[in-house]
């Protein structure tokens, strides 16, 4: 135990001691890389000639020690900006462009696509619920007063066929309905006849009208006839099923006193169930009616049931922010029970767009970033809009076009050494613009001197050309020290 023991610490010194090796290369690398890049930025010899700043003596150092303040002098007399805009090394933007070079591409593994277009079928996942289907919903009634005398489907759950007998009833009323309709068969018998056109149609009337009641009451019309075959009233009536499913609720007990309306079975049509599922705000344009979905459960491993939107609610969930939709799915089988639990998956819409890949895509928090590779090691950050996402990809709107080449791994080295080579510009930048300050105080310092020179000379148009020449050269003699003044 003490050796493995040894062994193990042993291993775990010596990973943490190469993973430390590995990030310290990199880090060096990115450190050399950069003091590099700021050295190339610095102007040279000859630069500093071509601007004036070489061999700049200590005598035309001293004439610039009595210059004051320049807030209130024009910028555009004291030194043309010509000289700054041709300066070395001064970035066009803060565009960010990095240059990687191949060795250090290969320690931080970046890799390139190309941008295509590519059919877009976005999956919008979520969680569902099977309830019944609302239309399959019946509920068995009278509506006539009675005794229920016997029971047929005496339990719930149990699957009933439409036309099967459920119960049977003795109803005084229905008793007296079907006498009154015998009567009226009776009636009209005796008076087929009769010369009398109004007393047969009397007759007919009556039996209509006494055969509709009993329809009314929910008497079948083969009811009616084995009544008419008969010829004598049954005072028990059979109540059938009005369609098939599975019995949700029942009321019915033998010798129990149920009066017109009372709901006495509840059967359900499972051959085809409702799933609710709750999709995001903005996914909502993405999904409409009579597109193919898809749910799979945990009691049923591996096997996925194909359905299609049937509704989507036109109210919003003010809470979660969210909009119910409604799928519909075939039960045949019955293995979607009520109540179950399952997970949703929308297909919407196939649509030809320009596609990237989702790891190609940093979010700041503030806008979308992908790197385009500009060839030869160079990477320039791209701001871009997003549509749509898939599982794997996203949607660009703005930003890019076919054919370009983006980086999708080591986004975030790039966008740490982008961020940094930005920082060194932009410092660079302003010590140029320091460097471009102290040649516009030394300029104003020597127009100063010359105006001290000619001083003796009054101003004006009397002035003469002479006096201002003197003085202008005597000016000079100050700044003598200074390259480029001849």
């Amino acid at each position: 135990m003490a050796m493995s023991l040894d062994r193990r610490r042993t291993g775990l010194v010596v990973g943490v001691a190469a993973a430390g090796l590995f990030v310290g290369v990199i880090a060096g690398f990115f450190a050399a890389h950069r003091m590099m890049s700021d050295m190339s930025r610095m102007p040279s010899s000859e630069d500093m000639k071509d601007h004036g700043m070489e061999g700049v003596s200590m005598k035309g150092m001293e004439g610039m020690r009595g210059m004051g303040d320049m807030k209130g002098m024009p910028m555009e007399e004291a030194m043309p900006t010509k000289g700054t805009e041709s300066m070395p090394g001064m970035p066009d933007g803060s565009s960010g462009a990095v240059a990687v070079p191949a060795v250090a591409r290969q320690l931080i593994g970046v890799r390139s696509v190309l941008v295509t277009h590519a059919t877009q079928e976005e999956e919008i996942r979520t969680v569902g619920t099977v309830g019944y289907d609302e239309r399959g919903f019946t509920h068995v009634t009278l509506k006539v007063s009675g005794w229920v005398r016997k029971v047929f489907v005496n339990s719930i759950g149990r699957p009933v066929r439409k036309g099967e007998p459920l119960f049977t009833v003795y109803s005084p009323d229905l008793l007296a309905t079907q006498d009154e309709y015998l009567l009226a068969v009776k009636t009209q018998a005796q008076l087929a006849e009769s010369p009398l056109d109004d007393a047969k149609a009397n007759a007919d009337a009556l039996v209509a009208g006494a055969r509709e009641r009993l329809r009314l009451w929910d008497v079948t019309n083969s009811q009616i006839a084995a009544l008419e075959r008969r010829g004598q009233g049954n005072p028990v009536l059979t109540v059938y099923a009005p369609s098939s499913g599975i019995v949700l609720k029942r009321e019915t007990v033998p010798g129990k006193y149920v009066e017109p309306g009372t709901t006495l079975y509840e059967i359900a049509d499972l051959s085809s169930v409702w799933i609710s599922a709750d999709i995001y705000e903005s996914e909502m344009a993405a999904v409409k009616v009579a597109q193919p979905a898809s749910i799979t459960f945990a009691a049923y491993p591996g096997e996925t049931f194909s359905g299609k939107v049937a509704y989507v609610y036109p109210t919003l969930n003010t809470e979660a922010r969210t909009v119910r939709v409604r799928v519909e799915f075939p039960n045949p089988e019955l293995k979607l029970k009520p109540g179950m639990y399952g997970n949703v998956t929308l297909q919407t819409d196939a649509v030809r767009t320009l596609m990237v890949p989702k790891e190609a895509v940093l979010d700041t928090g503030l806008r979308q970033l992908v790197f385009m590779d500009l060839g030869q090691g160079r990477y320039e950050p791209i701001s871009v809009k997003l549509g749509r996402r898939s599982q794997d990809s996203v949607e660009v709107l703005e930003g890019l076009k076919a054919g370009d080449r983006i980086v999708t791994s080591a986004n975030f080295l790039l966008d740490a050494e982008s961020k940094l080579a930005s920082a060194s510009s932009m410092q660079g930048m302003m010590g140029r613009i320091g460097m471009a300050d102290w040649q516009m105080r030394g300029a104003h310092e020597g127009k100063m001197a010359m105006g001290e020179a000619g001083v003796s000379a009054p101003p004006g148009p009397s002035a003469s050309p002479r006096g201002e020449r003197a003085g202008e050269k005597g000016g000079m003699e100050g700044m003598e020290g200074m390259p480029g003044m001849k």
